[in-house]
């Protein structure tokens, strides 16, 4: 079998006494999306913050495209392939939304000229092309959304972290953000990880669903699998079948 994008091996990190991650792995392959569940607490951001540099683990590895990566700062985690998204959305709101994503460009252009060109590619790509000129404040929550994943595309990352990027949509909202992230591989990436709450949606369009509960992961598979699996539904499901939106 050939090397995972991303490996996770044997993962844990404490704050003060409190267990966030514990022995955690998982792994991301080309052409997937990875679907990360869980409630509340269950350590889902840690993991993202420990795999984007953000927090440095006590124990264990993590490795994209074989190398290892703990100890590398976040810019450089983000240079080599790896960007990701925030659960609470905080754009630069007096910049253009060109600017915005500009940021992020500027990590492989040479020239702002170039890294403007990129972002208005990018802008357009996740359907904000007519507000490309409008300061980021007057965005809607949706189009803020949008905008965060703008930001990550601009690094040309060959992975892509969302958190949670289906929070405080609608459902007509929620459909279009999930048939957007279907069509992420035409921008160049090889695969995305999600943290998502919305079950309906990660049956929709997740390849495999690893499941945290308390810092652990407790199941791992695919959605059906994962629908009917014990452990999942006494921690997070609470009815084999009963999942609402």
């Amino acid at each position: 079998m050939t090397e995972p994008l991303l490996a996770v091996d044997g993962v844990s990190i404490a704050f003060g006494g409190v267990q966030a991650l514990s022995e955690v792995s998982l792994e991301v392959r080309d052409g997937e999306i990875l679907a990360l569940i869980g409630p509340n607490g269950a350590g889902k951001t840690t993991l993202f913050n420990v795999i984007s540099g953000v927090l440095r683990p006590d124990a264990g590895d993590v490795r994209f495209a074989g190398r290892s990566i703990v100890g590398w700062a976040p810019h450089r985690i983000a240079r080599a392939g790896v960007a990701r998204t925030y659960q609470i959305v905080r754009p630069f709101g007096r910049l253009s939304v060109v600017d915005n994503v500009a940021v992020g460009a500027l990590v492989h252009a040479r020239t702002i000229e170039r890294a403007r060109n990129d972002a208005r590619d990018v802008v357009g790509f996740v359907g904000l092309g007519a507000y490309a000129d409008r300061p980021a404040s007057s965005l809607t929550l949706t189009q803020r959304k949008r905008l965060e994943v703008a930001r990550a595309l601009a690094l040309r990352p060959k992975l892509l972290l969302l958190d949670e990027v289906m929070a405080g949509l609608t459902p007509t909202e929620m459909d279009g953000m999930a048939e957007f992230v279907l069509h992420l591989s035409e921008r160049g990436i090889a695969a995305v990880a999600g943290i998502e709450h919305v079950m309906r949606l990660v049956m929709r369009i997740s390849h495999r669903i690893v499941v945290l509960d308390a810092g652990r992961r407790i199941a791992e598979g695919d959605p059906a699998a994962i629908l009917t699996d014990p452990a999942v539904i006494e921690a997070y499901l609470g009815a084999p079948l009963g999942i609402g939106g």
